[in-house]
């Protein structure tokens, strides 16, 4: 293909493997874009960006600036939900080369008449470019530069600045080329900044040995607003399957009145689209949604695309789960694990779009009934496609919906369900203990291509994961745990009363609850407030209030020479709010030693005077050196600075 374009795009930034995917943003965010943008020869080239929300008419055009290397920078702001366009553009400006050759010989004291008819042509466009009130004194130009008897004021007009800012401001774009267009997809903040607190509401109920219900969650809601969460998420609430269900503990047969596991889903009272009987009615849930968000919290339901062995769909669609050659259906299974009372529907099936239809219309089923967020179990074990084709479909009509994906798997599998739309992602934070590990991870999140489309979501605990450092842990070290996940992240959430109440005994050498509430209906003495409870709301707290806590990428590590003492810089992306968190990893010891302090970052040098103020404990420290003494004690580990220059 013949084309006269002067200028090559290469190396345009952000995208992901050459815009097969889209990278992420959410509401007043912005997209810094960078570019190699180099011309045959030595001319002097214009480089924009074109961008333009998916409802939009008419792209925004913003100038990019050279920075170098033949390097150029940009940037546009987001400030709607859904997809945005970009792309670069750039062109050789003959007028510009017109006028820096003109200076260079005016300089060399050479008569340029000549040039000054050549640069005719280039007044003669932005004439019909320029503003009404700016086009006779264009026109008047274009007279000074054909007359010989004004040749002096051509000249001077020929290098002025004013000319120049014309041609700038009205480019010709001749030849231009056009990189490939990207895409980002823009979310609400919550995206970025979100406090889960998960509980089974079966066990909410005040009185011992009783189901919990609706009603009682909502007696519960004043407390989880009050603590500073804003999003309260329940394990699946469907009808449990009675077929093969499990007892306590993971047991194999059930005893009379046990309660199943939630995530078996599905029985002769219903299935996906239906309540358990015993939590209350879909009216009752419907409040349940309403009261929470008078609370400022809104409910994240499970979305959990599996069966029990008697869910209905089983006996009207046996075409969506497969058999075993000797006629049994195929339990789920995870070797050596087996999970005989869930059976997994079978995506390889004939009629899949069948089942890609009935399973979006459960989705959009509780979206209707005011569901904004869904923490979607084991996404891994579904097709890559499904969700993207899932996801896409409920954001068209419901952009405010979220999509977490609890997936606790191989990196990349974890990566390429970020990529197909999962708003936010489980993450490894729940077993990165040390310094060195914490740090690298963050580095990996925050400094490689996966900032630009996974959002991590730092859980320290959830019902399926009771890790060994938390393993009959004292207080200190779910404190440690908390501020860790809730400074170094945006997302956050505690799998509740477990967390708060310190119960953390264990399946004998598993990571694994013992009397664990999936297979059993516990009871909480939700009236109990420790320490634990006090600082959580402190953090939570210090969250809300600094927007530099508020997002997981702008961070910056500081050099401390103790390994059991993490610091580190976060700032928001205007600068307005900047903190500094120091954090002890020793839950028995007290530590201490010298921070130094990120000038450059902070733009600042040495001896300017700082004012650092504890978000929690509120006292105020002078500093005013780049090494400054910290002293950090199993009674209170931690450190949320507030830095006021």
């Amino acid at each position: 293909m013949l084309r006269q374009h002067r200028v090559i795009i290469e190396n345009v930034a952000p995208q992901l493997q050459c815009g097969s995917f889209f990278i992420k943003r959410v509401v007043g965010e912005t997209v810094k874009v960078t570019a190699d943008v180099l011309p045959d020869g030595h001319d002097i080239i214009q480089v924009e960006i074109l961008c333009k929300h998916e409802k939009d008419k008419n792209a925004s055009i913003i100038h990019m600036r050279h920075l170098g290397n033949d390097v150029y920078t940009g940037s546009f702001k987001v400030e709607k939900q859904g997809f945005y366009e970009y792309s670069v553009r750039g062109w050789v400006d003959y007028a510009l080369n017109w006028q820096h050759g003109i200076e260079a010989k005016i300089k060399d004291g050479q008569y340029v008449k000549s040039e000054l008819l050549d640069g005719v042509q280039y007044l003669a466009y932005i004439s019909e470019m320029v503003p009404s009130e700016e086009k006779e004194q264009v026109l008047t130009w274009i007279r000074e530069f054909e007359d010989e008897h004004s040749y002096d004021s051509a000249v001077k007009t020929a290098t002025s600045k004013k000319l120049c800012r014309m041609f700038i401001e009205h480019p010709q774009r001749l030849f231009a080329n056009t990189s490939k267009t990207l895409q980002v997809y823009v979310d609400r903040k919550k995206a970025n900044f979100s406090t889960w607190y998960e509980f089974f509401p079966r066990s909410a109920a005040s009185e011992p040995g009783k189901h919990g219900t609706f009603k009682d969650c909502e007696r519960l809601l004043p407390r989880i607003a009050g603590m500073g969460f804003d999003t309260l998420y329940f394990p699946p609430i469907h009808p449990i399957g009675e077929k093969n269900r499990k007892g306590k503990n993971n047991a194999t047969n059930a005893k009379e009145g046990d309660s199943g596991v939630p995530w078996a889903i599905g029985s002769h009272l219903g299935g996906h689209k239906s309540i358990h009987p015993e939590l209350g009615t879909e009216d009752d849930f419907k409040n349940l949604i309403q009261q929470a968000n008078n609370h400022g919290i809104e409910i994240a339901m499970d979305l959990a695309f599996q069966a029990a062995p008697d869910h209905p769909y089983i006996t009207d669609h046996p075409e969506w789960f497969r058999k075993r050659p000797d006629g049994t259906m195929q339990y789920a299974e995870n070797p050596p694990k087996k999970y005989q009372d869930i059976v997994n529907f079978y995506f390889e099936t004939n009629a899949y779009k069948e089942l890609w239809e009935e399973l979006l219309s459960v989705a959009l089923h509780w979206v209707n009934c005011g569901v904004n967020i869904f923490r979607v179990d084991n996404p891994h074990t579904k097709p890559y496609y499904f969700w993207a084709w899932l996801i896409d479909e409920v954001k068209k009509k419901h952009p405010d919906v979220l999509f977490l994906a609890e997936a606790f798997s191989r990196p990349k599998v974890m990566q390429q369900l970020a990529k197909q739309g999962f708003s936010q992602s489980y993450s490894y934070f729940t077993w990165r203990v040390d310094k060195g590990e914490l740090m690298e991870y963050l580095t990996e999140l925050t400094q490689s291509d996966m900032k630009e489309y996974y959002r991590a979501n730092f859980w320290p605990n959830t019902p399926d994961i009771n890790p060994y450092h938390l393993q009959g842990a004292n207080e200190t070290m779910h404190l440690i745990r908390y501020v860790l996940a809730g400074t170094l992240c945006g997302n956050l959430g505690i799998y509740g009363p477990v967390f708060e109440y310190m119960v953390s005994d264990a399946m004998p050498g598993k990571e694994e609850y013992i009397h664990c509430e999936k297979y059993e209906i516990r009871h909480w003495d939700w009236s109990i407030e420790n320490k634990i409870t006090y600082l959580i709301t402190k953090i939570n707290e210090a969250r809300k209030t600094h927007s530099s806590l508020q997002q997981t990428n702008n961070i910056q590590f500081c050099h401390i020479e103790n390994q059991n003492i993490i610091a580190f810089y976060k700032w928001s992306d205007d600068r307005s709010d900047e903190t500094l968190t120091v954090i002890s990893l020793d839950s028995h010891h007290t530590q201490q030693g010298f921070v130094q302090l990120p000038l450059q970052a902070l733009g600042i040098t040495a001896g300017h005077h700082l004012t650092m103020k504890d978000a929690i404990t509120e006292n105020s420290y002078n500093w005013s050196t780049e090494w400054n003494y910290v002293e950090l004690s199993p009674t209170l580990p931690f450190h949320i600075f507030h830095l006021n220059k």
